[in-house]
């Protein structure tokens, strides 16, 4: 089976983690990299010892010899690298959100309708072992109606100021589990009502964000992200989802809280199931959704498990919580 070339745009620190990834995954060969910064590219080209690289985009776009493209951009520079490489006949992995508002998301959709190439937006969390298996257990109806889910993701705040310079907590994290929500329930939202805090207020954006949600199967769903745990907290993320049924309840710790290292500068719960590297190679998750793309690009299949539309239904849902908390109103989806 031949390699796919790929090629990868935005090399911030998760475009490493891209680079990496895709350099373990036999299906890949990533030949080309791209980043504004040309002393940045030098830097990661010699360190990933990748032949080609370029400062614009369209240079790269351009290169015949790339059959696949990642964008791992900042979320307000997703929409036009992904409309010009749908455009320039490329395969597109976009990381989540999809875009930083409906309309992009909406042309996203149409312009990948024009082509025969294969797009996906990266919602990791569905790659994740815990939360497949629950989706199994829910399908198979072993737990009932759904009748409440409450989800939350909490982040330590020296790992967010970058973050909320483009975006809220609910926007960043709250995709994640939101998303997952409507993939659990396969139900759409009817009314959301949110409230959202600023406790950095030299930061644009909310780092404390809850929203309620009403759903068309009558569940009800919460999504709590806070931003701004305490710089002395050991894990850098608090991670959990309860899943009420009618015959059952599901319940995750996705905190990473099973692994622990104490050392002489204290409790440390290490990434070890995303992406940690392990013998000199990246592992994980995000390993296994670059493996299943890489595999429907192979096989000419369309990727199933995430959907352009699922993709954009859940930036609509998250940014009608942000207005529900702006107008301090219950709306209506």
């Amino acid at each position: 089976m031949e390699r796919i070339r790929c090629g990868i745009i935005g090399l911030g620190w998760f475009g490493e983690h891209h680079i990496d990834t895709l350099q373990s995954l036999p299906l890949a060969d990533v030949t080309t990299v791209c980043t504004r910064r040309e002393d940045h590219l030098k830097k990661i080209s010699a360190k990933y010892n990748i032949k080609k690289s370029y400062t614009n985009y369209h240079d790269l776009l351009a290169d015949k010899d790339i059959d696949m493209v990642s964008v791992v951009t900042g979320v307000k520079d997703h929409y036009q690298p992904t409309i010009d490489a749908l455009r320039a006949g490329k395969h597109v992995f976009l990381e989540k959100p999809m875009a930083d508002n409906i309309e992009e998301c909406d042309k996203i959709i149409d312009e990948a309708k024009k082509t025969d190439k294969f797009f996906m937006v990266g919602h990791i969390c569905r790659f994740d072992t815990a939360y497949a298996l629950a989706k199994e257990e829910i399908d198979n109806g072993n737990i009932g109606k759904i009748i409440s889910i409450h989800a939350k993701r909490n982040l330590a705040a020296w790992i967010t100021d970058y973050h909320l310079k483009q975006m809220s907590s609910l926007f960043g994290d709250g995709v994640h589990d939101l998303d997952l929500i409507f993939w659990f329930t396969k139900a759409k939202p009817k009314t959301v009502y949110a409230q959202m805090i600023n406790t950095r207020p030299h930061l644009p954006y909310d780092d404390v964000g809850w929203a309620l949600f009403k759903l068309d199967n009558d569940s009800i769903a919460v999504i709590e992200n806070i931003w701004c745990y305490p710089e002395n907290i050991p894990s850098a993320i608090n991670a959990k989802m309860e899943i009420v049924g009618t015959k059952g309840v599901i319940n995750i710790d996705n905190s990473g809280s099973y692994y622990k290292v104490l050392t002489e500068k204290g409790l440390s719960y290490p990434q070890s199931t995303y992406w940690p590297k392990v013998h000199n190679m990246r592992r994980g998750f995000l390993k296994e959704e670059f493996d299943y793309f890489l595999k429907c690009i192979a096989k000419g299949e369309k990727p199933k498990v995430v959907t352009p539309q699922e993709s954009r239904d859940v930036v609509y849902a998250i940014k009608m919580a942000e207005k529900s908390a702006k107008e301090n109103k219950v709306l209506k989806l």
